[in-house]
């Protein structure tokens, strides 16, 4: 409702500021220099009085010094032994035979991927941490945010950190939360005006700092595991939206990578631009957080439906978690993360690029990449081919043009795709086609997995998009995982997607590039941008003007 009302303020003051411009525009005609001039004035005054009835410090450096005391969700974590969390009791042995190193379960589903964050939810008991870039405030996203509230009055402390740019409204349910006494949220990076309608100029007058995003993706509980991967909070990252769904993969890790996922977590949390939700303009009520529960238990037609079949699922999850019957793998792991220094602009390196190369020089039979925003780049795209003609088999996997969310990453893709193609590496591109993937009727698909796999022995998943973006302006994190068996599966994984019943198959002939596919058992071959429209391949061409490490 707030959200509502501060919507219709918002559309009062420029419906206020129109008519004020054009009543001066008819009354000042010949008078073209103070007219304009006029004009610019009330825009402007029109923005002010908008932007001044919600500001936000986007430092703390910038916050009174006594800002602390002011702060209702202090959390603060009692000690307690991770080798007796719920979930380090259920492989107490390989931790104990094992100390480090990590299990790894490997997620593909959406669905299964929600049944996870949901079974960790509840069987924690310490703590939970959520590191997002995007959250949505719909219906899956407030079943997930429900049940950490409930986490949370059994007194599990809860930490949440999202990304100002993935962050819909200063009403969500994630920010509301903020309200319960062992829960706290922050919000990095944050536009200065809250007001919605503001958030583009304020990009476009500051760019040089809102330019940078927190993409780091973590979920984290009890310090014993974590869910590492390129999943956002978001019904169609789960399988469950009716329009469009991302195709990801989510990894479970168990042991000392949740540990390391932790120290990155706490960086980026103590971190000068992590803004506690506290000092943010009063958009809520705290009564609110009272009937958020009946809100949605009793007002959503899906929870009414679906909540006894969830909690039929995951008691049988749980209890196939318990009774070890889901496929674990141990071995050596790794967790590279940026830091959260990177979002200053002062010409970091990531040491993602640097693990990224020396990734590649270790290569010696095949790498196979999935990658929804692929932009290898000039010297990326070279290193590729000379890589193929050295005996390397590559494969690669990323978004076509009507499956992107991103038409102008494809663009940027667009510059390398025949290079790659005619020095033959195995390029692939991911169809829209959802239903066939996810059995829902009507509902598009769009590749979103960030995953390498190199001489089925090295396993490579997290935030990271192969493109300038990543490299230079995202933060990111990623997990690099050693066990051959788990770089078997998750290769297979990759190669189903990369089926012609799935995704297009791109080959060269006589100097052109085709496109190949196979629907309903015939196969279908086309010698332009398939599933598009002319338009929308003119408007891809004209994105190119877009430089490359902004895309």
């Amino acid at each position: 409702m707030v959200e509502i009302i501060t919507g219709i303020i918002d559309l009062i003051i420029i419906a206020g500021v129109v008519i004020a411009v054009l009543f001066i525009r008819k009354r000042l005609k010949q008078h073209t220099r103070r007219r304009y001039m006029l004009i610019a004035f009330f825009i402007l005054f029109g923005i002010i009085i908008v932007a001044s009835s919600a500001t936000v410090i986007y430092s703390t450096k910038n916050l009174p010094k006594d800002y602390k005391t002011r702060i209702s969700s202090k959390i603060i974590i009692p000690p307690y032994d991770i080798s007796k969390t719920p979930v380090s009791i259920v492989y107490a042995d390989e931790l104990k035979n094992n100390p480090s190193k990590s299990g790894a379960m490997l997620i593909k589903s959406g669905k299964v991927s929600f049944l996870h964050r949901i079974a960790l939810v509840r069987m924690a008991r310490h703590s939970i941490e959520l590191q997002t870039y995007i959250y949505e405030n719909d219906v899956t996203s407030r079943i997930l945010m429900h049940e950490m509230k409930l986490a949370a009055d059994r007194g599990v402390k809860v930490r949440i950190l999202v990304d100002d740019n993935g962050l819909s409204s200063d009403t969500s349910d994630i920010m509301l939360l903020n309200y319960h006494p062992n829960i706290q949220v922050k919000v990095f990076n944050p536009y200065k005006y809250r007001s919605k309608i503001l958030k583009y100029p304020q990009f476009l007058f500051n760019i040089s700092r809102l330019n940078y995003r927190m993409h780091n993706k973590l979920f984290i509980v009890d310090s014993s595991a974590v869910i590492i991967g390129g999943r956002n909070i978001a019904s169609n990252y789960f399988d469950d939206s009716s329009r469009l769904n991302f195709s990801d993969t989510d990894v479970l890790f168990i042991g000392k990578l949740a540990q390391d996922a932790l120290g990155s977590f706490n960086e980026y949390w103590n971190y000068h631009k992590s803004i506690p939700v506290d000092v943010f303009p009063n958009l809520n009520n705290p009564d609110e957080l009272h009937i958020l529960d009946k809100e949605i238990t009793e007002k959503s037609i899906y929870y009414q439906q679906e909540q006894e079949i969830l909690d039929k699922a995951l008691e049988l999850f749980i209890k196939s978690f318990n009774e070890k019957k889901f496929p674990v793998y141990w071995g050596s792991s790794k967790l590279i993360a940026d830091s959260p220094a990177k979002a200053e602009g002062t010409g970091y390196i990531s040491p993602i690029i640097n693990a990224l190369d020396g990734l590649w020089q270790e290569t010696k039979k095949s790498v196979y990449i999935s990658a929804a925003y692929f932009v290898p780049g000039k010297s990326g795209t070279e290193d590729l081919i000379n890589g193929a003609k050295r005996g390397i088999n590559v494969n690669i996997l990323t978004n076509s043009l009507s499956s992107t969310d991103a038409k102008v990453v494809y663009s940027g893709w667009d510059r390398y795709r025949d290079d790659l193609v005619t020095n033959g590496i195995n390029v692939y591109e991911f169809r829209n086609e959802g239903y066939k993937i996810y059995n829902r009727r009507n509902s598009g698909a769009s590749l979103h997995s960030k995953t390498i796999v190199v001489d089925d022995k090295i396993s490579w998943i997290g935030s990271f998009n192969l493109d300038g973006r990543s490299a230079i302006y995202n933060t990111e994190v990623i997990a690099a995982f050693f066990n051959e068996d788990f770089a078997k599966i998750l290769r297979e994984a990759m190669e189903k997607d990369m089926s012609e019943y799935i995704s297009w198959h791109l080959y060269t002939k006589d100097g052109k590039t085709y496109w190949k596919t196979y629907r309903n058992g015939k196969e279908i071959v086309k010698s332009h941008i398939p599933d598009t429209s002319l338009i929308m391949r003119i408007v891809t061409f004209v994105l190119k003007i877009v430089p490359e490490k902004l895309i």
